[in-house]
Order: structure tokens, then sequence, then C-alpha cells
């Protein structure tokens, strides 16, 4: 599994000495963040891909929203096992933090994070 480096901004690195997470539980969770950061009507490829708003945003959506953030989280490729699961809400701030097993090792998540 390859996956490109993000920046503390969380853009793309594409300059440098290894701009490639290759092989290894970061580049797993990295594809977790970047999955779950994407909302539908975002990528201009296919607008049914992503998060919905709608299940995540909102008051009384806390059964809809860890489900899907869940599933998201299973779903994505290289993940085997979700063994720890937390979310808050505040007023303009959603969080996730979660440990997954992957095919490369455990890795932890945390969506407040900039990787």
């Amino acid at each position: 599994m390859r996956y490109r480096e993000l920046d503390p901004n969380g853009d793309y690195v594409f300059m440098g000495n290894s701009p490639f997470l290759v092989n290894s539980p970061a580049t797993v969770a990295q594809a977790v963040l970047t999955r779950l950061r994407l909302f539908t009507e975002e990528w201009f490829l296919d607008n049914r891909i992503g998060l919905n708003k709608k299940m995540i945003l909102g008051y009384r959506t806390a059964l809809t929203r860890d489900l899907a953030v869940k599933r998201r989280i299973l779903e994505t490729q290289g993940v085997t096992r979700l063994t720890k699961y937390y979310s808050t809400v505040d007023v303009r701030d959603f969080r996730v933090v979660a440990t997954i097993d992957t095919i490369y090792g455990p890795a932890t998540i945390d969506t407040n994070e900039v990787p």
C-alpha cells in the first residue's frame, strides 16, 4: 500500500526524500483520516463518495453519526479491525479518536491532529 504523505497543513508533500508512506500502519491511518475528512458532493469525479453531512452534523445524530464513521473506517483498505472508538461533539467541532488494527500493525487516528 502506498499513500502520499501530508504536511502539517494537510496538503500533499511533493518534494523531499520520501513523499510516500509505504506499507505501514501510518499509511493506513492516513488513508482513514483522508476518507473521514471527505464529505459527499466534495469530490468532482464521484459526488456520492464520502460521509453524508446530514448523518453526522446536527442534533440527535449520535446513532447515525457513529455508525457511519465506524463503517467508513472499517471499509478503508488495510483496516482489519476497529479496537477502540470515541467521538465527541462541541459547538463547531466533531472529533473522532480510534485505534485500529491494520494489515501492518496497530494505528491510532485522531481527526483533530493534522498529519
